[in-house]
């Protein structure tokens, strides 16, 4: 799964946001064990030492949990799931926001489409 990243962002933090994503779609769920460092360093085609930031990140996230001899796991507290999925909506809806409002566009014009997207036009 060689991942094609964006230059203007860190590939980890790119990876972080895969598999943050990866967890709200539900590919990822509560209590499932990650790959190993190397195995997905490897799959993701990086350093190992990127993909170690990246568990690192999702840690002090408190998005996964490492168990000694066992691997990391994403993390069994809904809460902080639910939380993660806000948090990334409001990221989303918020970057939206900025790229429409630097083209021109208002936030009239923004509701309109998302409505007529909504009714299927």
């Amino acid at each position: 799964m060689s991942v094609d990243f964006l230059k203007d962002k860190p590939i980890y933090q790119q990876l972080v946001d895969r598999i943050c994503g990866d967890i709200i779609r539900g590919s990822l769920k509560s209590g499932d064990r990650l790959p190993s460092v190397r195995e997905y360093a490897v799959e993701a085609g990086v350093n190992a030492n990127t993909m170690q930031r990246v568990y690192k990140e999702l840690e002090q996230m408190d998005i996964t949990e490492t168990k000694r001899g066992q691997g990391t796991f994403v993390t069994e507290n809904r809460e902080r799931l639910a939380e993660l999925r806000e948090e990334m909506k409001l990221g989303l809806v918020e970057s939206f926001i900025h790229n429409m409002e630097s083209l021109g566009f208002t936030q009239r014009e923004m509701i309109e489409v998302l409505q007529s997207k909504e009714r299927g036009e």
